[in-house]
């Protein structure tokens, strides 16, 4: 993408803060009827993390801690009190495993992909009394909605299935999508996406930055604004991109590059 921003180191701050440090008011989820304390069938680890599986997940891979997080979940102290909630925002959270507080980094290592999980914090694993921060043991519904920088298991070549077009753009279809109308060359488009080089590496994610990526299609380099037209609102999609159609050799990331793009908004 001609003037795609590569992807900067990104700050992992848990949004878990008081309510009254937030600039917004949320609308206050109830409490699980077990969050005074873990139910005698949650799991408990060595360092004193206690939860319990939800909702399976769907996914076959646990994160790690240098990786990156989707999630959405709600937080509460155990009177009951919720502090704060990405749910109730409406809109996910995305970070690094490693950069909150001990207790979350190691409940999202125990889970993988589209599970649900709640977690019983003690503050030693949480704030540790630090002043402003909830206090005392921590319960966190948390749903682990994607790892965003692991590869997909086909960035290597086009699979079988995926469908190729006269200049060598190759494609497969991940979600449908729900709009009845293309973007056209002269379109601006309001995307998410994530690219990786064919060796699994990721060099830019607007999901990472938690911020969508509105451009012009002829603004963008040539997969892109063929691959875009292709595309429904509303609708995500794999991209197999060769050199030619990238950056033609003439800047890094070099070959063949790998985007999975949820076309969000034609504007």
């Amino acid at each position: 993408m001609g003037r795609m921003r590569t992807l900067l180191a990104v700050a992992a701050v848990l949004a878990a803060s008081t309510a009254a440090a937030q600039s917004v008011t949320l609308n206050v989820i109830p409490p699980p009827p077990d969050v005074a304390a873990p139910p005698p069938d949650a799991a408990k680890t060595p360092s004193g993390l206690s939860s319990k599986t939800l909702a399976a997940g769907t996914g076959a891979n646990q994160p790690a801690a240098a990786d990156l997080v989707k999630v959405h979940y709600t937080g509460w102290t155990t009177d009951g009190r919720m502090f704060d909630s990405s749910v109730s925002r409406g809109r996910p959270s995305t970070f690094r495993v490693n950069g909150v507080i001990p207790g979350f980094s190691e409940g999202l290592q125990l889970m993988v992909a589209g599970e649900k999980r709640r977690l019983w914090i003690p503050e030693s694993l949480a704030y540790k009394g630090e002043p402003g921060k909830p206090a005392g043991t921590l319960v966190f519904d948390v749903e682990l909605l994607d790892i965003p920088n692991r590869p997909p298991p086909d960035v290597k070549a086009p699979p079988p299935d995926a469908t190729k077009t006269a200049s060598g753009l190759a494609y497969k279809v991940i979600a449908e999508g729900t709009g009845g109308r293309h973007p056209k060359a002269s379109s601006s488009v309001t995307v998410h996406y994530t690219g990786w080089t064919t060796d699994g590496k990721m060099f830019d994610s607007s999901v990472a930055r938690g911020q969508p990526a509105t451009f012009r299609l002829a603004d963008v380099i040539a997969g892109w604004t063929e691959g875009l037209q292709l595309m429904f609102e509303g609708g995500k999609m794999r991209f197999w991109i060769p050199e030619k159609l990238a950056y033609q050799g003439k800047q890094a990331p070099y070959g063949m590059l790998v985007f999975d793009i949820e076309l969000m908004k034609i504007e």
